[in-house]
């Protein structure tokens, strides 16, 4: 039996999702859909993904999630190279995106507000799948990367006599680094047009007993969920430790949490003392996985990993295999940071949507990388820096954004932040921080700076600081420092050639 699915007061128990899985499925079959074909959804946190999640594996088909801050030349993008044939969305989303939508798409909309088909008419009266038995599809997620257009990762079809082995062997692996057992109790309020939300929650609806969905991540509605729903698995970001940490402890006393066996942390590195800290908290549950949307998931850490080893992002699982290359190719030492380079077998292989030759370039001896850097120590355990295309040099050294930047999201009144260069006569790159604060806090940069200084050696403080109201995230969820430093550079130019004119 599939998982109940709770969102908020509306409560659809499995059989009622598996049915309008089947329904949805039926109904892209009758529009012409057929095994390989993607449909694109543009939604917020919603039961609608489960109805897609479920109809991609019955019909064989890709759903590609649309990031719904993107601009419509973004979204425009990625549904011209993605081919949807079909977007399901939310009205007021697909309203505002109207221009993005490709001639000849079907278009269905949940909610009201708009002149588009409405999607759950359509759906009561859509056939149930009576199409081929046919190798199941999924997530088509577009992952940017650090530079250039978004690029979308398509997963090979498993042929059905090799269906069963490769289920088990990717099931054991979900189970080692999600914590999704049969009959857990889940809950996910990170956005499900991520690659590790939308994997956790298929998988939850598949083996769980109940998947608590919220629409948007709050501190204290997480413990609150976390005790009415009596949660054993939860998946959570280090940018949500660190909010649930600033809770006090009176709002902690209010919340009995003691049913959580099990939480999931991916997507950017934790910070040591934010790890040790939300495991004060919750207990020895926390796991933190090196992993990425092209290469699966490769490394596990536990709690007693992190705090024997702090900083470390485990070892790999599974079948994974994971190597240290520097620019020659070579395997570097233990301790010698190099380019990550990874491969998990329990998945399908993939390629670029359109692009064969950017899935061929980051490949070497079959094992791929993202341009992430990082070393594993003399025990195998793996520790990532950063990505290359981040790594700033400031009078000679390299210096890693992603350590100043957990150090600043532990400040009083910083709700988050980027560390990028800036061109540099002395230098080459200063150290510049963007600092979205805490809505009314007012930021003392002097101060901040002297309190960087009591965790950090000197060269790693910035120099300089600048104020925004929200910081551009890629679709991991991690933020676009490429973009960041773009805005920057922009904005340095435009102040330059003032000056000039004047």
């Amino acid at each position: 039996m599939a998982a109940t699915l709770h969102f908020g007061e509306l409560v659809r128990d499995g059989e009622r999702l598996l049915d309008r899985g089947r329904r949805l499925a039926g109904g892209l079959y009758r529009l012409g859909l057929r095994e390989g074909d993607v449909v694109a959804v543009l939604l917020r946190n919603d039961p609608v993904y489960a109805d897609v999640m479920h109809a991609c594996r019955a019909a064989g088909t890709y759903y590609c999630t649309l990031n719904w801050h993107f601009t419509a030349a973004e979204l425009e993008f990625i549904l011209t190279d993605c081919g949807a044939r079909v977007v399901i969305g939310h009205a007021d989303l697909l309203q505002a995106a109207a221009s993005a939508l490709p001639g000849g798409t079907q278009v269905f909309a949940v909610g009201s507000g708009s002149a588009f088909a409405d999607y759950e008419n359509w759906l009561s009266v859509a056939p149930p799948y009576d199409g081929p038995i046919v190798a199941p599809r999924g997530h088509m997620a577009y992952t940017s990367g650090t530079t250039g257009r978004p690029k979308g990762v398509r997963r090979a079809p498993v042929p059905l006599d090799q269906l069963p082995a490769h289920l088990a062997a990717l099931r054991a692996l979900v189970r080692a680094v999600y914590g999704i057992e049969d009959g857990c109790r889940a809950l996910l309020s990170a956005p499900l047009y991520h690659s590790a939300p939308a994997s956790i929650a298929s998988n939850a609806l598949l083996y769980g007993e109940r998947l608590v969905l919220a629409e948007r991540f709050d501190a204290e509605q997480t413990l609150a969920l976390i005790e009415r729903h009596r949660i054993d698995v939860a998946y959570l970001t280090p940018t949500m430790y660190v909010r649930m940490i600033r809770l006090s402890g009176a709002v902690w006393n209010r919340y009995d949490v003691s049913s959580l066996r099990f939480i999931a942390s991916t997507g950017a590195p934790c910070p040591p003392d934010v790890k040790r800290a939300i495991i004060e908290r919750l207990g020895p549950v926390i796991h933190e996985t090196y992993a990425s949307t092209e290469a699966g998931l490769i490394t596990l850490a536990s709690s007693e990993d992190a705090l024997a080893r702090p900083g470390t992002a485990g070892r790999p699982v599974g079948a994974a295999q994971l190597r240290i290359l520097d620019d020659d190719g070579r395997e570097c030492a233990p301790g010698e940071i190099g380019t990550i380079y990874a491969r998990q077998p329990a998945y399908a292989d993939f390629t670029y949507q359109n692009l064969p030759d950017a899935r061929r370039a980051i490949e070497r001896d079959g094992l791929i990388t993202l341009g992430d850097v990082g070393y594993v120590d003399a025990d195998g355990y793996l520790f990532v820096c950063d990505r290359s295309a981040d790594m700033i040099l400031s009078g000679g050294v390299n210096i890693y954004p992603a350590e100043i930047e957990h150090a600043l999201l532990q400040l009083p009144g910083v709700h988050d932040c980027a560390v990028v260069g800036l061109p540099d006569p002395e230098y080459g790159e200063r150290l510049h921080a963007v600092v979205q604060p805490e809505p009314g806090a007012v930021l003392d940069y002097a101060a901040m700076q002297f309190a960087l200084r009591e965790v950090l050696a000197g060269f790693k403080v910035p120099r300089t600081f600048s104020t925004t109201g929200a910081l551009p995230r890629d679709d991991n969820g991690k933020v676009a420092r490429a973009r960041v430093r773009a805005d920057l550079l922009a904005a340095l130019g435009a102040a330059t050639a003032c000056r000039s004119s004047s």
